[in-house]
Order: C-alpha cells, then sequence, then structure tokens
C-alpha cells in the first residue's frame, strides 16, 4: 500500500491508495504512527481513493485521533463517499474528529 503525504510544519495530508479494512492496515497503521512519532499535530486523511472501511479501519482512525489529541493535535477526514460519510454520522464518529464529504 502506497500513502501520498505531504509535510509542512506540523501538518501532514495522508491520501491511503483504497479500501481501510484489516487486511491493508498494518502499513497504514506504521505511516501513521511514523507522522505521529515526526511531529505532526494536524493530520488530514483524504479518503478521495478510499471506498469502503470496515470496523478495522474505524478503530484505525479512533487511534489515530487519540494519538493526535493526546499531542495537542487533530485529525480531520476529507473526501468521504457519500457511504462512508453516512456511517461516520450514522456511528457519530464526526462528533470527534471532522468529516466531510466529496
Amino acid at each position: 500500500m502506497e500513502d501520498k503525504t505531504l509535510s509542512q510544519d506540523a501538518t501532514a495530508v495522508l491520501q491511503p491508495e483504497g479500501d481501510l479494512v484489516a487486511a491493508k492496515l498494518p502499513a497504514l497503521r506504521a505511516k501513521l504512527r511514523e507522522l505521529v512519532a515526526a511531529g505532526v499535530l494536524h493530520l488530514t486523511l483524504d479518503l478521495a481513493a478510499t471506498q469502503m472501511v470496515d470496523s478495522a479501519g474505524i478503530g484505525l482512525l479512533i487511534s489515530a485521533h487519540n494519538s493526535l489529541k493526546k499531542a495537542g493535535g487533530e485529525l480531520t477526514v476529507i473526501h468521504a463517499s457519500k457511504d462512508i460519510f453516512d456511517l461516520f454520522r450514522t456511528m457519530r464518529i464526526h462528533q470527534h474528529f471532522s468529516v466531510s464529504g466529496n
């Protein structure tokens, strides 16, 4: 799994290529840890290339949010598909971090 990142100061944009499902999460988890360890406080996750998020993917997003919040930062999700956006609203995830659709 390749991810596109653009880092400037304590800000990074990460665009996973593909779905956030259990089988594909180890590489993304490692990348998120790397960014937080490098001092990134404001992480934007661009889901433009993501069509599906399973429970493990949701867990990873919540974990990333918690890690960033603990460090004084924030997680933002952009370009979520309608289905993913609706899922996040149903689960009230949007109350913990910013989520926007396509």
